[in-house]
């Protein structure tokens, strides 16, 4: 089932400003809040030199805001890239409530990253990072919408075919004819929320549900 979204409410469920929740996962894994932080510390330190060595110099004051902007690069960018991510959605002109179910639920290996390292005799060999990832086929009464896919962990072990499941469908054509993209999705039954990012406000998503669902029983 889909019942379309009236206008501004893709824009309170998808905010142009990243969410606390965004923000921690636009901040990333240990690994990537070290790059942010030596960009931040190295890019900072170095440019504020700059301005130091500028300071009787009228781009003396650029190079020092420069410095400051950098140093707080581990605070704006995941702001920055959560915003963007957000506005890939925000973009849809049509959007949809969408409630179906869990056709099929499997899981698959994916390569997150390759690293090359020297083993006992010395000679480089290459290590792969895998991590197990889980697909949701979604479909309603008229077929089949898509999927959602996540890295898996040991609370989504309890998924299966015939849960149900809410998210919100985006398209380019107001009749939904083709499927642009899907955000996180709500099992209600099992009051767990799945995806890859965390696009929606989820208690406004949860009120939404309430609201429009009622209407339509």
């Amino acid at each position: 089932m889909l019942i379309p979204l009236r206008s501004g409410e893709l824009q309170t469920l998808i905010p142009a400003v990243a969410t606390g929740t965004q923000f921690r996962f636009a901040l990333g894994d240990p690994r990537k809040i070290l790059q942010r932080l030596l960009i931040s510390v190295i890019g900072g330190v170095i440019t504020l030199l700059i301005s130091q060595s500028l300071s009787f110099n009228r781009w003396g004051s650029v190079w020092l805001v420069a410095g400051f902007v950098l140093i707080l690069y581990i605070l704006w960018g995941p702001i920055l890239e959560a915003g963007r991510r957000n506005a890939t959605l925000r973009r849809y002109p049509s959007a949809a409530l969408f409630e179906g179910e869990v056709i099929e639920a499997y899981t698959k290996e994916r390569v997150e990253n390759q690293r090359e390292q020297a083993d006992a005799s010395g000679r480089l060999e290459l290590v792969e990072n895998r991590r197990t990832w889980m697909i949701l086929e979604l479909a309603d009464e008229d077929g089949y919408l898509g999927r959602v896919t996540f890295p898996m962990t040991k609370n989504h072990s309890m998924i299966r075919a015939g849960v149900l499941v809410r998210c919100i469908v985006l398209s380019e054509r107001k009749d939904f004819s083709r499927v642009g993209a899907l955000t996180d999705a709500w099992l209600p039954q099992l009051k767990l929320w799945v995806g890859e990012y965390p696009f929606l406000l989820r208690p406004a998503f949860e009120d939404l549900c309430r609201m429009r669902l009622r209407k339509t029983s």
